[in-house]
């Protein structure tokens, strides 16, 4: 039977550890309010960027364009996009376990395949693994800005350009609400116009005609880099709702099941001491009696 002693350092340990899962369960739910802002701000730009890059991919030549090109290589690279941080749930777990799945599916198909990895939790994870990685990114997170997609996104651009991967691949937690996220494996090169932004019907392109200044061709050129861009953007700032979302829901049922087990064991000690008192008053209770 453990000591009173030992039970009130405990029930202290419980008591500290809910204080502690309870500030950074706040301290995550103000983040979540200001990334929820940011990518719902986001995300119509980026999706109004996808329309005009659609409509302007059908009246190109798009052989002119190595954004636009679809190769026959067997060069496939996949971006990762986790965490730099801990103690939000399975975020990073669901994460880097699509991925790895992803890999050994592109693997069984005779694919090579390279990785590049956002984040320190799966840049410690795959580098465990025997899976190349081409580049990393760690401290992203900290300061998100536009400036960390326009890195990403030219790093991938340029090397895609250079004929180092023929596909790109992008695994990441899209955010849906503060208590749900979504893996989603998404395709960024080369970019296919029906299957990417969709035909032109759908988005609304069709029953009229646009002038463009200047022509099609120059827009392209200054678009689809900058498109990339924005999609990186839009891909960062849905990691990082998600993941203040995935932190907060699991630092809440942290600190509850703290409650828990705080009152479970103070109710133990509770009984042990009553128990510790009743056999102390019984040994007083026998000694006077052995005294008459």
């Amino acid at each position: 039977m453990p000591s009173l002693q030992s039970l009130r350092r405990k029930i202290a340990a419980f008591k500290n550890t809910q204080k502690i899962t309870k500030a950074m369960k706040m301290v995550a739910a103000a983040k979540l309010k200001r990334s929820q802002d940011r990518i719902l701000a986001a995300r119509p730009y980026a999706h109004k960027m996808r329309g005009v890059l659609s409509n302007l991919s059908q009246r190109v030549n798009r052989s002119a364009y190595p954004l636009l090109q679809k190769r026959e290589g067997k060069k496939v690279e996949i971006l990762v996009v986790t965490s730099d941080r801990g103690l939000c749930g399975g975020f990073n777990g669901n994460i880097v376990r699509k991925s790895a799945e992803f890999v050994r599916q592109c693997e069984a198909q005779g694919l090579k395949v390279n990785l590049s990895i956002v984040g320190r939790k799966g840049r410690d994870y795959f580098r465990r693994r025997t899976w190349t990685i081409r580049q990393e990114w760690t401290g992203v997170f900290d300061k998100l800005s536009f400036e960390h997609a326009i890195d990403i996104g030219g790093d991938l651009t340029d090397n895609f350009v250079k004929g180092t991967f023929d596909e790109l691949h992008v695994v990441y937690n899209e955010f849906k609400s503060a208590i749900q996220q979504r893996v989603i494996v998404e395709k960024l090169f080369p970019v296919d116009a029906a299957a990417e932004f969709g035909t032109a019907q759908a988005e609304g392109t069709t029953g009229g005609s646009y002038l463009y200044e200047p022509d099609e061709a120059d827009l392209l050129n200054v678009l689809v880099p900058k498109h990339f861009q924005i999609q990186a953007y839009r891909i960062l700032l849905e990691s990082a709702a998600a993941e203040h979302g995935a932190r907060m829901a699991a630092m809440d049922g942290a600190t509850r099941n703290a409650g828990q087990l705080i009152t479970k064991v103070t109710l133990y000690y509770n009984k042990t001491r009553q128990a510790a008192i009743t056999k102390e008053l019984m040994d007083i209770v026998g000694g006077a009696e052995a005294l008459k």
